[in-house]
C-alpha cells in the first residue's frame, strides 16, 4: 500500500546556545552526521541539504509518513545534546561549564529553544534555502567554493556522490 506524504520538505535552523562555537571539533560534527544518518536508515526523514557550522546547522529535510516534525526534531536535538554533553563530561569539562544553565529541567543546555522551521512550499524557494545553505561556508569565509566545505551536501549537488551515505536529491 502506498503512503500518502503528508509533509512538505522544510528548511531548518538550530543553534548553539548564545551562538557558542560548540560545533568547532569535527567529532562534534560528526555526531551530527551520524545522528542525521541514523534518522534516514529509520526511515523517519528524508534529507535533501545540509551545512555543519560552528555554531549553527542548516538542514532541507522532509518527514516521512507517520513521523511529527516536533517529534523528529526534539529527538535530534536531544540525542546529539546527550552525545556531546558526554564528551564534555569526560574530556573537557571546563568547555561543559559554559553551558550551564540556570533551568529546572536541566543543568546544561546545547540548543537554542525555539528551532526555526520553515516548510517550503514552492521550487524557488526550496532552490533559494539549498542555495542559502550552500553558501554558509563561503559567506563565513571557510572556503571560496560551497562543494570544498566538508560538512555540507554541497559537493552532493556538484559531483553527484554522496559521500555521507543519507542524502536524497530534489530531483528523486
Amino acid at each position: 500500500m502506498l503512503s500518502l506524504i503528508t509533509e512538505y520538505p522544510a528548511f531548518f535552523t538550530a543553534t548553539n546556545l548564545e551562538w557558542k562555537a560548540l560545533l568547532k571539533p569535527d567529532k562534534y560534527k560528526d555526531i551530527i552526521i551520524n545522528s542525521l544518518r541514523f534518522l534516514v536508515t529509520a526511515k523517519r526523514v528524508k534529507i535533501f541539504a545540509f551545512v555543519i557550522m560552528r555554531n549553527h546547522i542548516h538542514l532541507i529535510w522532509q518527514m516521512m509518513p507517520d513521523h511529527s516534525p516536533d517529534a523528529v526534531q526534539r529527538d535530534f536535538l536531544k540525542y546529539t545534546a546527550q552525545r556531546i554533553k558526554k564528551d564534555l563530561e569526560r574530556l573537557h569539562p571546563d568547555t561543559l561549564q559554559h553551558f550551564r544553565v540556570d533551568a529546572k529541567d536541566r543543568a546544561y543546555q546545547f540548543w537554542e529553544r525555539n528551532a526555526l522551521s520553515i516548510e517550503l512550499r514552492s521550487h524557488p524557494v526550496f532552490m533559494q534555502k539549498l542555495n542559502y545553505i550552500h553558501q554558509n561556508p563561503v559567506k563565513a569565509r571557510i572556503c571560496k567554493f560551497p562543494e570544498a566545505y566538508k560538512y555540507s551536501s554541497a559537493g552532493f549537488y556538484e559531483t553527484g556522490k554522496d559521500y555521507w551515505g543519507f542524502l536524497t536529491h530534489y530531483h528523486d
